[in-house]
């Protein structure tokens, strides 16, 4: 696997010069364009990585895929999916548009910004802290990353130029579609996305969404079957925000990305995959670890549909 791996890495070299590194975040435009690192999680075989699978990013909205599973295990599915839908989107990750001109008001998904701070004001905590506390633990239970920091440069520079998350917090609140302090939640929405992590941690995300909820390296069953089910039918549907439908014909299998250059996926019964390249589509998704992804899945017949 390592050898596939390594070859993949190096085969792909070139792919992020058909992308940039996201610069609305300040931050995050200091990050190394030519960056690339592959990792897998078999659940027969274990951890496999090549090229720059150290190296530390943020979530990002990868961190989307822990606060959706920590809803749906304290909530509900039903409650969960009264605030927002199920459907993809043909929109940017962070459009208004939709969200204004469609009645009722609701998120289209959970994996939308939108739809993220609706999901984080439901969770019930009403300290801000005790929320992002308890989305942490769930990414920590998740990865088997315990003490699981945040990027504070990183928070801070979202914080100070989020307004776009704003605006879209403000209207969620105006229509009645989300509940407690919006300061509050878009803190703790800030902070989530700031979670450093790298390409390791994220296959074991997928590995343990892959095998129903239980982690393959603590044995922990850290979500039911039916919550791993669920988040990882809204990854295949939505993960990749404009492009899902794109990468669901392409690479056919489960995934979540974030603007911090990864993307985590899960092939239900074998694997989780970690890829990571910081420079960015125009859909906000990884260039190399999209192409990594789709050689990945050639090679191995991964795709599920």
């Amino acid at each position: 696997m390592k050898t596939l791996l390594e070859k993949i890495v190096r085969e792909c070299s070139n792919e992020w010069k058909s992308g940039r590194v996201a610069t609305y975040i300040p931050e995050l435009g200091k990050g190394r364009a030519d960056a690339s690192g592959l990792s897998v999680y078999s659940l027969s075989s274990g951890p496999a990585s090549a090229g720059d699978t150290g190296s530390p990013f943020t979530m990002q909205s990868v961190s989307k895929v822990a606060s959706l599973a920590l809803a749906l295990e304290t909530l509900g599915e039903e409650k969960v999916f009264s605030a927002v839908g199920m459907a993809a989107l043909a929109d940017p990750f962070n459009s208004i548009m939709r969200l204004e001109s469609d009645a009722p008001h609701r998120p289209h998904n959970p994996l939308i910004n939108s739809g993220a701070i609706a999901v984080l004001s439901l969770l019930p905590w009403t300290d801000g802290g005790e929320k992002f506390e308890a989305v942490r633990d769930m990414a920590a239970r998740l990865m088997a990353k315990p003490g699981l920091e945040i990027d504070e440069a990183v928070y801070l520079s979202e914080k100070e130029t989020g307004n776009r998350n704003r605006a879209l917090a403000w209207f969620l609140k105006s229509v009645g579609n989300l509940e407690g302090d919006v300061e509050e939640i878009l803190d703790v929405y800030f902070r989530q996305c700031s979670l450093l992590t790298d390409c390791t941690d994220l296959a074991l995300l997928g590995a343990t969404l892959a095998a129903g909820g239980r982690n393959p390296v603590t044995g922990e069953q850290v979500t039911s079957c039916g919550t791993a089910r669920i988040v990882r039918t809204i990854m295949a549907t939505c993960g990749m925000y404009d492009g899902s439908g794109e990468f669901a014909v392409s690479v056919g299998i489960p995934a979540k990305s974030g603007v911090g250059g990864g993307i985590s996926a899960a092939v239900p019964g074998k694997m989780g995959i970690g890829a990571w390249g910081p420079a960015l589509d125009k859909r906000g998704n990884s260039a190399a670890g999209l192409a990594m992804l789709k050689r990945l899945s050639e090679e191995l017949g991964l795709r599920i549909y």
